[in-house]
């Protein structure tokens, strides 16, 4: 397995992450069996990145991944763990929490859930409006100092908080939405990030498996929140399927899939971006591990970019269902 760098602060870690959200119902049903054999596999790969967040399935994600790595020497492995996402129990969001007491309160459940005694990279998943972000990683720098976080990260925070939280604090990487269709963060977000030394793990990098190369318009089951999203909607997914065919055609030129195309694209785009690849079955994860044999050169990547032009794909922007205040700040 390939290694690169989590920021100038941060550990080295794998090439590609595995996230595991869609391990606990997010996508609709997932298997739990397949869920845990998935995780396994990773490791047997040589992927040591694990990303989870607190409100996924309201724990269920930090449990399943625990039974999962139960055995498994603490030093394969490293967690990241988003925080701060409020839920009821319908499922609904709420809001969100990122006061230094919340941080502290979240942190001591994550560690119980997964049965760890430190998690590698804490971060925000979304910036609370109501709480300076400097407060926030502060009370994670204090959590860094007392042992039981590795490193600080951020998630869907724009160019501006990315510098405030970098000037208080050691901040490793920046997790937010980047793919060949969903590519805002190059304007400011990616400058910013590199200007502080701050990697980036990519998610979306399939844009929510739509240029998977598999995806359908009658794929969408009643629990899954896709069916919500405008990219998914009505004439938007028409054109977004339309960029996909366009490169299906370059991916079979170079006789690679769809989707190990689409994930060498953004490992492509520098040595600081790490994919989050949301893979809830082994045959999701070796396709993804396809990609880390795919070569990209310059007229590759001219040819990808001529398939699906930036600012092509229609809906990016997800803002549906109460989780407008969950939206990355524009930067």
């Amino acid at each position: 397995m390939q290694v690169r760098q989590l920021g100038s602060s941060g550990p080295k870690v794998s090439a590609i992450a595995l996230g595991c959200m869609g391990m606990s119902g997010m996508y609709g049903p997932a298997d739990r069996a397949e869920s845990i054999a998935t995780i396994h596999a990773a490791l047997d790969a040589g992927i040591t990145l694990i990303d989870t967040g607190d409100f996924y399935g309201m724990g269920h994600n930090e449990m399943l991944i625990a039974e999962a790595l139960k055995g498994v020497p603490r030093d394969r492995y490293q967690l990241s763990v988003k925080f701060g996402a409020l839920r009821d129990p319908s499922g609904a969001w709420v809001g969100f929490d990122a006061r230094p007491a919340a941080v502290k309160t979240f942190l001591a459940h994550s560690l119980q859930r997964l049965g760890v005694d430190h998690i590698d990279i804490y971060r925000p998943a979304r910036l609370d409006p109501g709480v300076p972000i400097e407060d926030t990683v502060g009370a994670i720098a204090e959590m860094v100092k007392a042992g039981y976080v590795g490193h600080a990260g951020l998630s869907e925070v724009g160019s501006d908080t990315i510098r405030r939280a970098s000037a208080a604090s050691p901040i490793c990487d920046l997790q937010i939405e980047y793919s060949l269709i969903s590519r805002g963060v190059e304007d400011s977000i990616l400058p910013a990030l590199r200007q502080a030394g701050v990697a980036v793990t990519a998610y979306g990098v399939l844009s929510r498996g739509l240029i998977s190369g598999r995806w359908s318009k009658d794929a969408l089951g009643p629990a899954d929140w896709r069916a919500h999203s405008p990219r998914f909607q009505g004439g938007n997914v028409d054109r977004n399927l339309a960029l996909v065919e366009a490169l299906r055609a370059e991916a079979k030129a170079r006789g690679a899939s769809v989707a190990g195309i689409a994930i060498a694209w953004v490992m492509a785009q520098g040595a600081d971006i790490i994919p989050v690849i949301g893979a809830r079955r082994r045959a999701q994860l070796d396709e993804a591990l396809g990609a880390l044999d795919i070569k990209l050169g310059p007229d590759d990547l001219a040819a990808l970019e001529r398939a699906a032009p930036k600012g092509a794909a229609a809906g990016e922007r997800y803002n549906a269902q109460g989780m407008a205040t969950l939206d990355s700040e524009r930067g």
